[in-house]
Order: C-alpha cells, then sequence, then structure tokens
C-alpha cells in the first residue's frame, strides 16, 4: 500500500488518530489539554507515533526523522513538565499550550513530506524532502502553528484576566 511496510502502516494510523484528537481539541477547548481525555488521546498516540517511528527505516538508518521523533518527546516531556510543576512559575500555563500545540506542528511536517512523495500514485506532487512545493507547505503550517500559538496566548491572558474580577464578585 503506496510502498508502506506492515509497520509504516500502524504507524501512520496511530499518527491519523493523534492528528484527529489534536484538531478536535483545538476545535472544541482551544488547546490540546492533557488532563481531559482528547488530550490524553493526542499525547498517548502522539507518543506512540514516536516509537513506532523508530522502527521505520525506509531511507537507510537512523535519520531526520528518527530525530524529530526524539524532538518531539523531549518538548512532550517539558510540555508535562509545564502544566504539573512550577518549574515556569506563571508561564506554565503558556509554555504548556505552545508546547503541545508544537508537537502538533511536528506531525505535519513527516505528514506531509509522506504524502506529498507518495500521492498521487505515479506522479507525486514532491520529488523528495527538500522539493521547494514541499518547503513551502511545512512554511505555511509552521505560520499556521505561529498564529494559533498566539490566539492560544492571548486567549489564557483573557482568561487569566477573568478570574480575579470573577473571584471578586463572588467573595
Amino acid at each position: 500500500m503506496l510502498g508502506l511496510t506492515p509497520m509504516g502502516i500502524v504507524h501512520t494510523a496511530i499518527s491519523l488518530v493523534a492528528v484527529a484528537a489534536a484538531l478536535i481539541a483545538f476545535f472544541r477547548d482551544k488547546g490540546i489539554d492533557p488532563r481531559n481525555g482528547l488530550g490524553k488521546t493526542y499525547v498517548i498516540t502522539t507518543v506512540l507515533t514516536c516509537v513506532t517511528g523508530f522502527f521505520i527505516f525506509q531511507h537507510g538508518g537512523f535519520g531526520k526523522p528518527h530525530a524529530l521523533g526524539i524532538i518531539t518527546l523531549l518538548v512532550l516531556a517539558v510540555a508535562w513538565v509545564a502544566g504539573n510543576k512550577k518549574v515556569f512559575g506563571r508561564a506554565g500555563p503558556y509554555v504548556e499550550t505552545v508546547l503541545y500545540s508544537l508537537t502538533v506542528f511536528f506531525h505535519m511536517i513527516p505528514a506531509f513530506t509522506e504524502t506529498s512523495t507518495r500521492l498521487p500514485v505515479g506522479a507525486p506532487w514532491a520529488s523528495g524532502p527538500d522539493d521547494p512545493n514541499l518547503q513551502k507547505a511545512v512554511g505555511i503550517a509552521f505560520l499556521v502553528f505561529l498564529i494559533g500559538a498566539t490566539a492560544q496566548i492571548i486567549r489564557l491572558r483573557r482568561l487569566r484576566r477573568a478570574l480575579p474580577a470573577a473571584g471578586a464578585q463572588t467573595a
């Protein structure tokens, strides 16, 4: 199936669940909250996506996709720390939110690369990871991440400002 190994098929299926969970979370919750079911699904399937990706060697040995998997796991870990420890102080919720969103952008890099170098069958849209069209698509995805992260930060700031006012009314 499109040159995918059995592990590649499993990896792709898991990653599609992760991306779907992220998209639903963005629309429903305005971000990924690892404390609810959808957020937990996203985090678990993202970890599984990274782990299964370590067993795919279509282009030789350890490469950029494997490095991206390691970086994604590290970013997930820092996001967890930001949301559960006081290391980042008042910035913790912002760091957590932006980093979880960053991992969604990380999903887009191999998603765009693998899709555009395989489809349409027989005449793929991109010749490889260095294809200028593919790099433009990834650049646009990064711009969408920046816009989304900015919107999330603005939303969190508004919520934080509204909390003292709501507390004063109930006292």
